[in-house]
């Protein structure tokens, strides 16, 4: 059975029955997204039962797409991408179940969320590059129509900002991806070749890696290339935050380790201080800007670039240390920290949007005792700004240590991004005593708490961010499996 097909296109199926329903009624095709992507978890699950291998890619599937230049489809998972692949899966499922109550659009809005699904499982499975980017640049286009169909009220601007930086951003890849072709001996569009014997060497090489970090900086977003991300976090429905930070962010640090790191592994040797410096300068921009924050959604994002700093600084780590054993505790943390980030960020963003469909504002001055009036809604909050902050037994805590084992031993220097973590949980102390401690205003004493829809999708993202936390061996033995034997070049 083709089984990272099957789960890969689900999504597009469920889209393409929707559209053939698009006379039914809006609960009809809410009914099919939750069921496609319960189905596409599933699939996940079961690749996840199948596991991965030692070295290289397993659960491979490949068939000839355009042979005479050498692309084909062909997709298949290490554990660097399942883990991404299962996270995916987990995420759209909830934000499928917390958008039944959308009312405006359903259909159109159920086929975009689909096919923003099918495009993030297939940047994560894709082993064709020109497969990588065509799905690369479709999740620009959904996201884009999310942002502007369902967003708030600046949400055209922010669209455009969103759609122009990414799309712009994305084709010094294009051209990254043709240097690659060119020099690749056959010529070809096979990533697994690419990857085991680099095709660029020299000053190409640089040069690609140059374009590479450019795409992925705006994408992961690194500073200064992360001025889109406020405002698109901001402006957007709160699901297509959910899957912007928990999902769309990772296409940046992923396309980082399997692309400049895997591919111009010498090059990026070379560059790793610059590399590092502008991970160390994201982590600590992103919090001290979020401690400047009033508006509890802005904040959120911008602790998504302190978080992604930290696995900036990973990779760099990665790509300087001559070590494998120290390479494999660099890269373990960095993607245990892109699924830590996908679950914390992730409950963060549905528990604000809760709040602002209750509150209709987002200013934290203007709440207060909120923990009184609705204690589960108040309590989850604080159990996910716990995560964030990196508190021992909570879903950040083992990347981030193992990170900052990473960075004492390579570059001690870089440890000063340990002030983030001071930052994240002053900022977040601040939040929850705004927010949620005192006595509650007038305007807030009829709040209502979570209802069962929203329960039902905090439950397993704040569970799962306990079992990470507590027990990450399940997602770290996949992991290193992949990054303990992770040749460069």
């Amino acid at each position: 059975m083709p089984l990272v097909t099957v789960t890969l296109f689900l999504p597009l199926a469920g889209a393409l029955a929707v559209m053939a329903l698009r006379r039914a009624p809006g609960a009809v095709a809410h009914g099919v997204a939750v069921c496609t992507s319960a189905l596409t978890l599933a699939g996940a699950l079961w690749m996840w039962s199948r596991g991965v291998a030692d070295t290289g890619f397993t659960q491979i599937e490949e068939v000839q797409w355009m042979p005479a230049i050498g692309a084909a489809y062909r997709v298949g998972v290490d554990g660097i991408s399942l883990p991404l692949v299962l996270l995916t899966a987990v995420l759209f499922l909830l934000t499928f179940v917390f958008s039944a109550g959308v009312r405006e659009r359903p259909h159109t809005y159920v086929v975009l969320m689909l096919l923003l699904e099918t495009a993030s499982i297939g940047t994560f499975t894709a082993l064709d590059a020109i497969l990588f980017y065509v799905f690369f640049e479709v999740s620009l286009v959904s996201m884009y129509f999310m942002i502007a169909g369902w967003g708030h009220e600046d949400r055209q601007r922010a669209a455009l900002m969103f759609f122009i930086y990414t799309l712009l951003g994305s084709l010094p890849l294009l051209l990254a991806i043709l240097g690659l072709y060119l020099g690749a001996d056959p010529h070809g569009f096979d990533m697994r070749a690419w990857i085991d014997q680099p095709p660029l060497a020299g000053g190409a090489a640089m040069l690609a890696l140059v374009a590479m970090l450019f795409t992925f900086a705006v994408k992961t977003p690194v500073f200064p290339f992360h001025t889109w991300l406020p405002a698109a976090h901001v402006q957007a429905p709160a699901a297509g935050s959910v899957i912007l930070a928990g999902v769309m962010l990772k296409f940046g640090t992923y396309g980082l380790v399997r692309f400049a790191l895997q591919m111009t592994p010498a090059a990026f040797h070379e560059a790793g201080l610059v590399v590092l410096a502008f991970g160390v300068v994201s982590a600590l921009y992103g919090a001290f800007a979020a401690l400047a924050q009033n508006d509890l959604k802005r904040l959120v994002a911008y602790t998504s670039v302190n978080h992604m700093g930290y696995v900036v600084v990973a990779v760099a780590i990665a790509a300087l240390t001559l070590d494998p054993a120290l390479r494999a505790v660099a890269l373990d943390g960095a993607v245990l920290q892109m699924v830590s980030h996908g679950l914390v960020t992730g409950a963060l963003f549905f528990l604000v949007g809760m709040l602002q469909d209750r509150a209709h504002t987002r200013d934290m001055d203007r709440f207060g005792g909120l923990l009184a009036v609705v204690p589960l809604l108040g309590w989850a909050f604080v159990l996910s700004a716990f995560a964030s902050l990196g508190l021992p037994g909570l879903a950040h805590f083992p990347a981030e240590f193992q990170i900052f084992l990473a960075t004492l031993r390579v570059e001690p220097v870089a440890v000063v991004v340990i002030l983030g973590i001071v930052v994240t949980a002053g900022l977040y102390l601040k939040a929850i005593r705004t927010v949620f401690l005192g006595e509650p205003g007038d305007a807030w004493r009829g709040m209502a708490d979570l209802s069962l829809r929203e329960k039902l999708t905090l439950a397993p993202l704040l569970a799962l961010i306990v079992a990470v936390g507590v027990a990450p061996s399940w997602v770290l033995d996949v992991i290193h499996r992949t990054t303990a034997t992770l040749g460069l070049g």
